[in-house]
């Protein structure tokens, strides 16, 4: 299957993106990711307010494969959570990187974006 990745977006080695839009910061997984989970079950979010950490776990996604961790690519405070994902886990499934995003974030430092991979270098490594 081949994979579109918005240039805009910075991906993790562990598959969530995340760009700036303003101040905030948006994170979801992507594209990829939802392809290798299959039929998208429930996906359980952070309430707005908590605090995430680069690199550590904000929350899960279960399949009918598999339960699988998310971590967050960039550390900040949560200011906004898509519920209808949580209502409606196939939004996440049918478009990720538009209606299907997870988080919004105030970063605590903006230039962990500058850590994640672009698109293009993300492409290659799932196609390697």
């Amino acid at each position: 299957m081949a994979f579109s990745f918005p240039d805009h977006f910075r991906f993790a080695d562990s598959h969530e993106y995340a760009f700036s839009d303003d101040a905030l910061v948006r994170i979801g997984i992507s594209e990829f990711a939802v392809d290798q989970l299959g039929d998208i079950v429930f996906v359980d979010l952070p309430d707005e307010g908590t605090a995430i950490v680069k690199g550590e776990s904000f929350g899960s996604v279960e399949s009918v494969k598999a339960v699988e961790d998310m971590y967050a690519p960039v550390s900040g405070t949560i200011v906004h959570r898509n519920n209808s994902v949580l209502a409606s886990p196939e939004e996440l499934q049918n478009d990720p990187h538009g209606e299907g995003w997870l988080l919004i974030i105030r970063p605590d430092n903006p230039d962990q974006l500058k850590e994640l991979m672009d698109s293009e270098t993300y492409s290659k490594k799932i196609a390697a």
